[in-house]
């Protein structure tokens, strides 16, 4: 079992259908809140001792919520999210290749929540599994965002590629993301430490760069994705 403890990622997984239990140990007001919270969900509440709490959940704060595993939400298929998609010209995708550290991994579905991907594709191997970092990280965003696993990314980017979409991959040394056209159908894909890998980067239609200014070599991936999800949401307005 999986034991989430951040306050705001317990509330999000709850609002979103989480099942529980939700385990409390002497609460304190705001885990009183999600107590109350769960109870009004009907998710069990059951009553812990502290030393049972610290095992299973450590870092906790009087609660955790206890689930099978992450995401909360539904996960999809690629021919599920892509037979909803109909005639929608603007849809907007976050691919996430070999990004292994959770904090990363959860600041960037908070990215996703707050500008509106669509759907986020990691890889089933050499990805984040740390669940609770990653939901806590997140603020809860695990919760919300629509998720696929892939064994294989370049195959979902050539089946992007045939439903329209234009892939755009992040490198430091690519076009300034402004000069790009991200408002159609588009999918951005995020390299890890060893950034983009060879075969992912010759099916890029365009290669995104946030330009620095700094003296430091290059963004957090999590903070670079923020920046690329932006700039795709600001174009879409001025459409």
């Amino acid at each position: 079992m999986t034991y989430i403890t951040g306050f705001h990622a317990i509330e999000e997984h709850i609002k979103a259908g989480a099942s529980g239990p939700l385990l409390t140990a002497k609460p304190g007001p705001r885990a009183r809140e999600l107590v109350n919270l769960a109870l009004s969900r009907k998710v069990r509440v059951t009553q812990v001792g502290t030393a049972g709490l610290d095992r299973l959940a450590p870092g906790h704060r009087g609660v955790a919520l206890e689930t099978a595993g992450l995401p909360a939400s539904s996960p999809v298929t690629m021919e599920d999210f892509l037979a909803r998609l109909e005639d929608r010209p603007d849809a907007l995708v976050m691919i996430l290749d070999e990004i292994t550290d959770p904090h990363n991994y959860g600041a960037i579905l908070r990215c996703c929540d707050q500008f509106g991907a669509d759907l986020v594709i990691g890889r089933k191997r050499r990805s984040a599994k740390n669940a609770p970092v990653v939901a806590q990280t997140s603020a809860g965003a695990s919760a919300w965002v629509p998720n696929v696993e892939e064994g294989n990314l370049v195959r979902s980017v050539e089946l992007l590629k045939e439903n329209g979409f234009w892939i755009y991959g992040a490198d430091m040394d690519g076009t300034p993301a402004w000069k790009l056209d991200l408002s159609g159908r588009a999918a951005i894909v995020m390299g890890g430490e060893a950034g983009l890998s060879r075969l992912l980067r010759e099916r890029c239609d365009a290669v995104a760069a946030v330009p620095r200014y700094g003296r430091l070599d290059s963004l957090n991936v999590s903070v670079a994705a923020g920046v690329l999800l932006y700039e795709a949401r600001r174009q879409r307005a001025l459409k």
